[in-house]
């Protein structure tokens, strides 16, 4: 974690070189030659909130308070303004428990669960998408292009997991041209969420703050977007249909397909402000891929 506040530097980043996030495996390649490979972590994590249980989650293990603090935020389940009193994590046993001021009993909400295309099976609770319509976006909030051309190069050449072994979604809050805080896990929504639990932890506000995701634009990825009340949502890949549908709904500036100079705007077109010269911008010169197996 980087916490000297340069301009240039994210104030929390993927760590590849934690041996508990990832583990060299040997296999054998298309020649039949051994080779030695890196792979992601993959462990479970369940989730209480006080005496209930709520969710058994796949994660690779890296900050599990942030986790289980943005899933309960991002699901309705806990209150900007709730008091936690505590939040207990055994890493022998894979728990996490919230602890909160506040009594709760979340037994009738938790069987109305709507499951989205997420991987490692995406969910979202039906009380969610009635919160999902109430809530506005600042409309003042901005994206000049060269802002979106700077991040998406200073991301793409951090060091990080998915460069050390693939398999892995990376999700950036980010202010201007400046990424702030990059979270990687085996589900997006995953990374979603620790980035939703350190805005909560360090009372960051959504008004002025771009998100910035590795993976597919879907409903699940827009409704978390719109849940942390953040109005831009950019990502290197493309859109689903129901994504753009309720990226219009909801006022969310969507962007996708962002590298190099090129990208796609479907929602939110008014908050683009094109300030830069494409001329001087070069193309993204080759797809950022892992270092690989080795032989």
């Amino acid at each position: 974690m980087n916490n000297n506040g340069d301009k240039n530097e994210f104030l929390v980043s993927p760590d590849p070189s934690n041996p508990d996030l990832s583990a060299e495996v040997v296999g054998t390649d298309h020649t039949g030659q051994q080779v030695v490979t890196r792979v992601v972590a993959e462990r479970p994590l369940t989730l209480y909130l006080n005496r209930q249980e709520i969710v058994t989650m796949m994660t690779i293990g890296d900050h599990p308070d942030l986790l289980a603090t943005g899933y309960l935020l991002n699901q309705n389940m806990l209150h900007a303004d709730d008091r936690i009193t505590a939040i207990d994590y055994d890493d022998e046993l894979g728990v996490v428990v919230v602890r909160t001021e506040r009594e709760t009993d979340y037994e009738e909400k938790m069987q109305k669960k709507v499951r989205t295309s997420g991987c490692a099976q995406g969910t979202v609770f039906g009380d969610v998408m009635e919160s999902f319509d109430e809530i506005r976006l600042a409309e003042g909030a901005t994206i000049r292009t060269s802002w979106l051309y700077e991040l998406t190069k200073k991301i793409n050449t951090a060091p990080s997991l998915y460069l050390e072994a693939g398999a892995i979604h990376g999700c950036v809050l980010c202010q201007e041209d400046r990424p702030l805080v990059y979270m990687e896990d085996v589900g997006r929504h995953n990374a979603v969420d620790k980035i939703a639990g350190w805005m909560l932890q360090n009372s960051a506000t959504p008004h002025d703050k771009i998100f910035y995701t590795t993976g597919r634009l879907t409903s699940e990825m827009v409704i978390k977007t719109v849940m942390m009340k953040i109005p831009i949502l950019v990502s290197r890949s493309g859109f689903t249909a129901w994504g753009v549908e309720l990226a219009r709904k909801a006022g969310l500036t969507l962007i996708g397909r962002a590298r190099g100079r090129r990208f796609v705007a479907l929602a939110g077109n008014h908050r683009v402000i094109f300030d830069s010269d494409l001329s001087s911008e070069p193309e993204e010169e080759s797809r950022h891929t892992r270092k690989g197996a080795r032989t």
